[in-house]
């Protein structure tokens, strides 16, 4: 007769979350995100200092860069440092023949609402009436005592 398994596990430290998604196969694109991150910034010295803050690399392709810039201005600019971006890839070890640079418009405008909540114009007459009418009936109405 074979001897009873016991249900009693040894115990052992949660993992750190982090720690968790990079051991499966789910952490890939995460693991992608933080080389392409650790990639921006070794490229990132190497351009002029005008563009270090108003581009970021993307993406790498084989031999391709992909870069992200906010506007055509800085687009063009860009283009004009490209032989500069792919000797600098070339320094840290990639293999970069082209680069293609995409211009990604900026994040959606605020509301206006949002960049004026202190302004005199954030709130509708409207609202300012019915907020003083409010107050009026409160202030109106006094505690009995009893």
């Amino acid at each position: 007769m074979s001897e009873p398994k016991s249900s009693v596990r040894p115990a052992s430290a949660p993992k750190p979350a982090l720690d968790a998604v990079m051991a499966d196969k789910s952490g890939n694109p995460l693991r992608r995100a933080l080389w392409l991150d650790s990639l921006d910034r070794q490229l990132r010295p190497h351009l002029p200092p005008t563009l270090r803050t108003r581009c970021r690399l993307a993406n790498v392709s084989d031999e391709h860069l992909v870069f992200l810039v906010e506007s055509p201005v800085w687009h063009a600019k860009l283009r004009l440092a490209e032989t500069q971006l792919i000797d600098a890839a070339r320094s840290i070890g990639l293999k970069a023949t082209k680069v293609t640079i995409k211009t990604a418009s900026p994040a959606p405008p605020r509301s206006p609402a949002l960049d004026n909540q202190n302004g005199p114009h954030a709130v509708s007459a409207a609202t300012h009436k019915g907020l003083r009418d409010a107050l009026a009936c409160l202030q109106d109405t006094k505690p009995s005592r009893s």
